[in-house]
């Protein structure tokens, strides 16, 4: 509903699209009211590859803009995190510079009210509405009125820094400023044996595979699968810190990629903490759709390690897919399971 939300001003008259065609859309999402409003010139940015494919199936051209690129009207879908979403409107500030308007939306549910005391607080006093349980708020056209020095703090904001475990991360990324329960029971009981070459589902900024490489010392290589690209330069950053606390020669790969979609190699095993939800909403098919996938790029005779929510029903896919299928330990609520023997 905030995407449709998004356009009543523009709708109603209140704003106008610009007559240059420079409109930049952030966090953009694909829907019926965007393809209906996109004109040529438009350029929308999406850091999550399936809403990123999304896009580009409509038709949408989506890219990252240049960093200084100047647009007249600049959309945002802010996400909920705060300090995620204040550095978003930093770059949307940067990006209407010059007597352009930030046009934004967020459920009422999802820290609206918040999102719009911080666009004023950055760009001086916004307009506003309310419809299908949004808040649409938007500036002025930008002029002196922008606070440039706290512009430049919350544009930091999105810049990696360590969390409380001594990880690289990003604000906004899952469990970005500790490590998760679930991953650290997964890492501890992950076998020594583990080897060849092996893939991360899910990787996030890397803990895990930084995991696999310190507990493992046969695993020669490690793919690490992300969707988020804003995890990708942590992980990579993560993961040159891991090679070098091993001391030995590991081939790594981080890739932006649509687990749901398929691999694109195969492994000798694979590890995963599977999502199961987008936003607030609970999606166990992702989860399936990773067993799925972890199922078809395995060699014979690989294994997968995974971890769930000791409440998910993933047993009846593992035991479709798998001939050798053990919980390994139920803790705190979640299990940790190995799957060997792929069927065919």
């Amino acid at each position: 509903m905030a995407l449709e939300a998004l356009f009543v001003p523009l709708a109603s008259g209140e704003l106008r699209l610009p007559p240059d065609g420079r409109v930049l859309f952030l966090h953009a999402r694909d829907g019926f009211r965007l393809r209906e409003m996109v004109q040529p010139g438009w350029l929308c940015e999406q850091s999550f590859k399936p809403f990123a494919t999304e896009l580009e199936r409509s038709g949408l051209r989506v890219a990252d803009p240049a960093a200084d690129q100047p647009f007249a009207l600049v959309l945002v879908l802010p996400p909920r995190q705060r300090d995620e979403a204040r550095a978003l409107f930093a770059r949307a500030v940067r990006h209407a510079r010059g007597g352009g308007v930030v046009l934004a939306c967020m459920p009422n549910a999802g820290g609206a009210r918040s999102g719009e005391a911080d666009l004023a607080q950055l760009a001086g006093p916004v307009a506003h509405l309310s419809k299908h349980k949004c808040r649409v708020f938007w500036t002025a056209p930008l002029g002196e009125r922008v606070d440039l020095a706290l512009r430049d703090t919350w544009s930091a904001f999105d810049e990696p820094r360590l969390n409380a475990a001594g990880y690289l991360s990003r604000p906004g990324l899952f469990a970005w400023d500790r490590v998760d329960v679930a991953s650290a029971l997964l890492a501890a009981h992950l076998p020594e044996d583990l080897h060849g070459r092996v893939a991360d589902l899910g990787a996030g900024y890397g803990y895990l595979s930084a995991q696999v490489l310190a507990r493992c010392p046969q695993v020669a290589g490690i793919d690490l699968y992300e969707a988020e690209a804003r995890a990708l330069e942590p992980a990579r950053r993560n993961m040159d810190a891991a090679c070098r606390e091993v001391g030995r020669d590991v081939s790594v790969g981080v890739h932006w990629h649509d687990v749901t979609t398929g691999l694109p190699s195969r492994y000798d095993a694979i590890v995963s903490n599977p999502p199961f939800h987008q936003g607030r909403e609970d999606l166990p098919a992702l989860g399936r759709a990773f067993i799925d996938a972890a199922a078809s790029a395995l060699q014979p005779g690989g294994r997968f390690w995974m971890v769930a929510n000791r409440h998910l029903p993933y047993e009846a896919t593992l035991a479709a897919r798998f001939a050798e299928v053990r919980t390994v330990v139920t803790q705190e609520g979640f299990k940790v399971i190995e799957a060997r023997g792929v069927r065919a």
